[in-house]
């Protein structure tokens, strides 16, 4: 009989956390994404910024590779809205999101929109299925280790910087970001229908 409770207890909890945890996603989902920086990005001389991973600030460099064996690095791409999105294979919000973000990409990749999705330190194989499965085209780089995840302090997936042709954050955005979201913050960056 004890033993009954304490399982009945469990699955309660297990059940109210799972509850809870969706809730939180559904919040932060609605929330808007933060304003874009102040200065318009022709404005900004990037000589005088710090590098951090925050919004007004010098995307912090990195290069990696990508599923072809390429090396992409964040600094070459300058003159080039880029937008870096943090993700995993296990994340639903990140397979939520990534048609969409497929979509814009095909939209603006004749104004020299580059996708650099970051994937968490998992093994190339499952990486490779995840992307053939959804179709995604732009670049998918390996962060072997985390490296990358740990240079943009992330703790939460997906997790997205839009970074203007100076190579400056202009707005990063924790969490799924809806299609009204990922359109706002690509204006920010120059990329408007």
């Amino acid at each position: 009989m004890e033993q009954n409770r304490s399982n009945i207890g469990r699955s309660f909890l297990i059940v109210v956390v799972g509850i809870a945890a969706l809730a939180g996603v559904a919040f932060i989902a609605t929330l808007p994404s933060a304003p874009a920086a102040s200065a318009p990005a022709s404005s900004v001389d990037p000589s005088t910024l710090k590098v951090a991973p925050t919004q007004g600030s010098l995307a912090p460099d990195f290069s990696l590779f990508n599923l072809e064996g390429e090396q992409i690095t964040l600094s070459e791409l300058r003159g080039h809205p880029v937008m870096i999105n943090l993700w995993a294979t296990w994340c639903a919000p990140c397979r939520i999101e990534m048609p969409h973000i497929q979509d814009r990409f095909e939209r603006y990749a004749n104004e020299g929109f580059i996708v650099l999705a970051v994937d968490f330190d998992e093994p190339a194989g499952l990486v490779e299925e995840f992307r053939d499965e959804l179709g995604l085209t732009f670049d998918v780089l390996l962060d072997p280790g985390a490296e990358v995840q740990e240079l943009y302090r992330n703790r939460s997936y997906p997790s997205t910087f839009f970074v203007d042709e100076n190579g400056v954050i202009q707005v990063q955005h924790i969490g799924l970001m809806t299609e009204g979201q990922l359109d706002e913050n690509l204006a920010a960056i120059g990329l408007e229908s």
